[in-house]
């Protein structure tokens, strides 16, 4: 068998209702990878980038995606897209179907699929969103005020003091991953006034201003600072594990419902058989009654056994009818009005297991625990947990930091050199403030020691002691998980293998019942025999026949059951993960 290419592509449209479609095979990819639902949004802009699968794509300012995303961005538009591949099945109008060929319909078309995807998604954003505290930011802020007020002194320099002053201040923040904190920006400002002993009017100021702050206990080193984003990626790892749990989960009740379609399948056929003979039993009755070979009064049994017949095969037929719409709601036939109502032909046959091996039980538990994602998952909460340890740690310790800062001065605008009573205006602007900043003829340079000592940190203290239950929590879970996961195969191994011994006996019991039919025909027609022993030998073989269905259909849930507690489902199915 071919496998199935499980192709977990996260590069679709995040904020579709329903995603493209996680399984296809090598035949099948191209029209599988259609989306359920398609947004008006550009894919740039929801799309994650090529160095990192699991960040997505954040334009910066000056990009044309930028100005896109922040101010043309548009509201998603869903559209379901009919459900695929159908066509590929459909043979004079039926759609025959193999469970393999089933299993592809399902993982293509299973909306319960695409809708648990979305959550592993959402564990996907969360590892963005960690790199948030990296990101840089830019502030500007311009102001302009007039003041008019009354003077109380004679060196203010006018009778009424009339200003405006019009400052303005960009400025450029940014964290490294090691926790070191930079800034850098620039100050303008423009002041005029009419007072008389200004020398600068209007004044021109500007300044150029650096400052760094080194985190030396708290926050230091980039392992500390990337923890968020590690933690993130452990979540989305574990929610990816989740995940995978749940795809055994609807595969498992997909199968089953395939199984369940077989066994009524089987079972109308048994009832049809058991109306056939008790159709020719009363042909025959009413043939002997019409030659005088048997009172009026025998023949009302062999009416009442084809009575009980019609209403078996019409009770089978219905409960055919349902399951094949539960197999149709499973892989997405009921959302198509073409194969809504199309008769399914399903090919694998309920011939009983052959002589098998009897199945070692300890190696089946140590394959489930190896295999099963459940034990992956919390294995990965473990490490998860120590890496939370090691955050609450950090936090616990005194915020100690160095600061250093320089700043650069310059003084622009129109000179009053007065000398005497003569005044003589030297004419300026912005660009000589500008030719002193960079000059760096008039530095400013401070550095300086911060510390918060937490006298007490009850907070602190409490969160560590969270995060080491949370851990104690998980080792004792990931035991409860093992003992499960045993407890679980152990139980599964002896369901198949009782199964099995069922299956057996019904094929013993299904012969016997057969020759004693025949048995009790040839002693009728002889002559010493009456019809009752007869209809019951019928009524018998019939229940054999049922029995045996019901034992064989068992046996393929329970061997189901085994491949899915044992984590085996998907490689015995052919399903790949990637």
């Amino acid at each position: 068998m071919a496998p199935i290419w499980f192709r977990m592509n996260w590069k679709h449209r995040l904020l579709s209702l329903a995603t493209a479609t996680v399984v296809t095979t090598s035949s099948f990819a191209q029209q599988a990878a259609a989306p359920l639902g398609s947004t008006t949004a550009p894919d740039s802009v929801f799309s994650y980038t090529k160095k990192d699968k699991d960040l997505l794509e954040a334009p910066i300012f000056g990009q044309m995606a930028y100005f896109t995303r922040h101010f043309g961005q548009l509201a998603p538009r869903y559209e379901l897209r009919l459900p695929a591949k159908f066509v590929d099945y459909a043979v004079d109008n039926k759609l025959e179907l193999s469970l393999r060929s089933y299993l592809q319909l399902v993982l293509a078309n299973n909306v319960d699929i695409d809708v648990q995807r979305l959550n592993v998604e959402i564990q996907r954003n969360a590892i963005t969103r960690a790199y948030a505290p990296f990101d840089p930011f830019l502030t500007g802020s311009f102001n302009s005020q007039r003041s008019v007020t009354p003077t109380t002194s004679s060196l203010e320099g006018a009778q009424t003091l009339n200003q405006l002053s019009q400052p303005s201040n960009f400025s450029y923040n940014q964290t490294l991953a090691n926790g070191v904190q930079f800034n850098t920006g620039f100050t303008a400002s423009k002041i005029s006034t009419n007072n008389s002993f200004a020398f600068f009017n209007p004044a021109l100021n500007a300044q150029l201003v650096s400052g760094v702050t080194i985190p030396l206990l708290r926050n230091r080193g980039t392992a500390i600072n990337k923890l968020p984003i590690t933690i993130a990626r452990s979540r989305l790892r574990i929610s990816q594990e989740n995940f995978l749990t749940t795809v055994f989960q609807l595969l498992t009740t997909a199968e089953q419902a395939y199984w369940d379609l077989i066994g009524a399948r089987e079972s109308l056929r048994v009832q049809e058989k058991a109306l056939e003979l008790s159709a020719e039993a009363l042909k025959r009755s009413r043939r002997e009654l019409e030659l005088g070979a048997i009172s009026p009064l025998d023949i009302y049994q062999p009416e009442a056994n084809y009575a009980s017949a019609e209403i078996q095969v019409l009770q089978a037929r219905y409960r055919l009818q349902q399951a094949e719409d539960v197999l149709r709601r499973q892989m997405g036939a009921d959302l198509d009005v073409k194969y809504r109502q199309m008769p399914i032909n399903l090919t694998e046959s309920v011939t009983p297991p052959a002589g098998e091996a009897e199945i070692d039980r300890e190696k089946a538990v140590e394959k489930a625990l190896r295999l099963r994602p459940e034990i992956r998952s919390i294995n990965e909460e473990l490490q998860t947990d120590d890496l939370v340890l090691k955050q609450q740690t950090n936090l616990l310790r005194p915020d100690f930091s160095l600061r250093g800062t320089y700043i650069s001065t310059g003084r622009g605008g129109r000179f009053f050199q007065r000398v005497g009573q003569n005044t003589t205006v030297i004419p300026g602007g912005f660009s000589d403030a500008l030719d002193q900043v960079f000059g760096f003829g008039f530095p400013i340079y401070s550095f300086g020691l911060t510390m918060r000592l937490p006298i007490r940190d009850r907070a602190a203290a409490a969160n560590y002691a969270d995060a080491v239950v949370a851990k104690r929590q998980d080792i004792l879970a990931r035991r409860s998980t093992e003992q499960n996961v045993r407890q679980q195969v152990l139980n599964a191994v002896s369901q198949v293998e009782s199964s099995k011994a069922s299956v057996k006996l019904a094929v013993v019991a299904q012969g016997f019942a057969q020759k004693q039919l025949d048995a009790e025909q040839k002693k009728y027609d002889l002559g010493t025999s009456v019809i009752f022993f007869v209809l019951d030998a019928q009524t018998r073989l019939v229940n054999a026949e049922a029995a045996l269905v019901n034992q064989t259909v068992l046996y393929r849930r329970n061997l189901l059951n085994l491949l899915r507690v044992t984590g085996e489902l998907l490689d015995e199915r052919g399903i790949k993960v990637q």
